[in-house]
């Protein structure tokens, strides 16, 4: 199951109401055992995906709105595993995923999920190019350290793909992880003129909740999301959050160019 969001301006958001937020930028549902379902946004035309094998597997399938005979035939693709562990077969080779494991797949690729207990996050991108597949184990990847406890937004960055060590054509992911006592990502907030982005937010518990900001600065907009749910945020879009409780958070990339570095800050009182 897929379905298929289209592009909005910013004025829309701006007088939206928040069911209308939700309907246009919000990705829930993605994870349901036995089921590969995926969001397509035209925003970059990135796709947004979740694969829960259960006792069974999973082909990454070739939805008819790609115009093409498998997934990947004109792309790339981001994992990470937001369950326990599993295992990703790309063209037969085995790669085991852990809990925020990452994969970088290059365009042209079949791949098959499996694991019991694991459950997976994707986003594909448009690729003009194949790069080698390769496996980004959360464990050993070095984390940027970002913020401050006073400031309560300190937090470990993990990047897995974001233009550098990591060739790919455009796509960029990795994860974020809250330290424990801060509750803020992204703040303050900046914007991607030439990207879209998508925050996918993981490891909350049940009654936890982030609230996520979006929109345009001086304008705006906010969506209040549970685990395992996510926000496109197109280029004019700043995304920042604050959530209830511990979590962390998958970003993902797609569009003009992988300069991870190409961004617009933003001012606390500029929004």
């Amino acid at each position: 199951m897929i379905e298929v969001r289209y592009s909005a301006s910013p004025s829309d958001v701006e007088t939206a109401t928040n069911a209308d937020l939700r309907k246009n930028f919000l990705v829930e549902d993605l994870f349901r055992t036995g089921e590969v379902r995926g969001v397509y946004t035209h925003d970059d035309r990135l796709v947004v995906g979740g694969a829960v094998p259960g006792d069974g597997q999973l082909e990454l399938p070739a939805w008819d709105v790609l115009g093409a005979a498998s997934h990947l035939a004109r792309r790339e693709l981001g994992i990470v595993n937001v369950g326990q562990a599993g295992h990703v077969l790309v063209n037969n080779e085995k790669f085991e995923l852990r809990h925020l494991d990452g994969l970088f797949v290059g365009r042209g690729s079949e791949v098959v999920f499996t694991g019991p207990d694991a459950a997976f996050y994707f986003v594909s991108a448009p690729a003009h190019a194949a790069y080698p597949t390769t496996l980004l184990s959360h464990a050993t990847v070095e984390p940027l350290k970002l913020g401050a406890p006073e400031s309560a937004n300190e937090r470990s960055l993990y990047r897995y793909a974001w233009g550098q060590e990591l060739q790919t054509a455009v796509l960029q992911f990795g994860v974020t992880v809250i330290a424990e006592g801060s509750v803020w990502n992204t703040c303050p907030p900046h914007l991607h003129d030439r990207r879209t982005e998508v925050y996918m937010y993981v490891d909350l518990d049940e009654k936890e909740r982030v609230v996520h900001l979006m929109g345009q600065p001086g304008a705006s907009r906010h969506l209040v999301l549970r685990n395992r749910e996510a926000v496109i945020s197109p280029p004019w879009s700043i995304h920042s959050g604050v959530g209830t409780g511990s979590y962390a958070f998958i970003w993902a990339m797609g569009g003009e160019n992988n300069d991870y570095t190409d961004l617009t800050p933003v001012a606390l009182e500029d929004l």
